[in-house]
C-alpha cells in the first residue's frame, strides 16, 4: 500500500493544461469536499471554509483576476480555501458546542480547555490570527493535494491570484471570509508537456535529518 501511495504522489504534478471537455465526477468532488472537512487543523477549530466553482462562466472570470493563468481557465473545478475572519470567543463557543454533541461530553469537562482558548485568542491580535488561520489553509491544501493524487484528480495550487479581487467577486467578504489559496482540478491535457517532465526534487537524504 505505501509503495503504492508513493507512486501515486509520483504521477501527481502541478497541471499546466487541463482537459476542458473533461470534468472531475461529482462523486470524486464530494471526496474532496470530505478530505477538506477531515484535515486536522490547530486546536480542531476549522477557521476555514472552501468555495467550490464549477460554474463555466464563474471560472472564465477568474482567469484575469488569476493573472491569466491558463490552468484557471481550462479547469473542471475551481476551489477556493478561505479563512474566516472572526475567530473570536462565539467562535469557539460554538466549537466547544460540536465536541460536546459529537462526543457527548459534558460542558464541565470542556470548560477549563474552552476558556483556554478564548483568552488564548483574545490576546493575539488581527494579523496574528490571520497568519494563524493561513497555516491551516496550507495544511489544508497539502492534504487535498495528496487526496487528488490517491484519487488521480490532477490538480494545480496556485498563489499567484489575487485576493482582494476574488474577495470582492466572488462576494467573499460578506460572508466574513477572505482567500488565500486556489486550487484548479480537473483531468490533464494530453499536450500539457509538463506531464511528461521528470519530478525534481532534493533527496530524501539531503532533506531529512535521522537523529538515532
Amino acid at each position: 500500500m505505501s509503495f503504492d501511495i508513493l507512486k501515486k504522489l509520483e504521477w501527481r504534478y502541478a497541471t499546466k493544461k487541463f482537459d476542458a471537455t473533461k470534468k472531475v465526477s461529482s462523486k470524486k468532488i464530494t471526496i474532496l469536499k470530505e478530505a477538506f472537512n477531515l484535515t486536522a487543523t490547530s486546536y480542531g477549530l476549522q477557521p476555514l471554509k472552501l468555495v467550490v466553482i464549477s460554474n463555466p462562466k464563474i471560472i472564465k472570470d477568474l482567469v484575469p483576476l488569476s493573472y491569466n493563468q491558463g490552468q484557471v481557465g481550462n479547469a473542471s473545478h475551481i476551489f477556493v480555501i478561505c479563512i474566516e475572519n472572526s475567530i473570536d470567543a462565539k467562535f469557539i463557543k460554538k466549537y466547544f458546542d460540536l465536541v460536546n454533541k459529537a462526543r457527548n461530553t459534558s460542558r464541565d469537562i470542556l470548560k477549563s480547555y474552552e476558556d483556554y482558548l478564548i483568552d488564548n485568542f483574545s490576546k493575539k491580535t488581527d494579523e496574528e490570527i490571520t497568519i494563524w488561520a493561513a497555516k491551516q489553509a496550507y495544511l489544508t491544501m497539502g492534504n487535498l493535494l495528496t487526496v487528488c493524487a490517491v484519487e488521480e484528480i490532477d490538480a494545480c495550487p496556485i498563489e499567484g491570484f489575487q485576493p482582494d479581487q476574488y474577495d470582492s467577486y466572488l462576494n467573499l467578504s460578506a460572508k466574513g471570509l477572505q482567500s488565500v489559496l486556489v486550487m484548479a482540478v480537473g483531468h490533464r491535457s494530453v499536450d500539457d508537456a509538463f506531464s511528461e517532465l521528470k519530478k525534481v526534487r532534493r533527496g530524501v537524504d539531503e532533506i531529512v535529518i535521522d537523529l538515532e
